[in-house]
């Protein structure tokens, strides 16, 4: 159920999002791009500047953040 309920929330940011962007009137025409694909443990980090690091930092933390999870699940 968590697992459901974050997802929506995922959809529900992006969304959310992409309405603010869309209203803002942007005064420089500077473009940045980030993203994380997460195939498990593994970060595909890619981006450019200041996107690709911040990815980068959250993919590590999921990373932490999935390893924990699964050792406190075995014991």
């Amino acid at each position: 159920m968590v697992g459901i309920a974050m997802i929506i929330i995922g959809f529900m940011l992006v969304f959310l999002g992409t309405i603010i962007m869309s209203f803002s009137h942007p005064s420089e025409s500077d473009v940045e791009a980030g993203g994380v694909i997460m195939i498990g443990p593994i970060p595909i980090v890619f981006g450019t500047k200041k996107g690709a690091t911040l990815a980068m930092i959250l993919a590590i933390v999921l990373m932490a953040l999935w390893v924990i999870l699964a050792l406190l699940r075995r014991a």
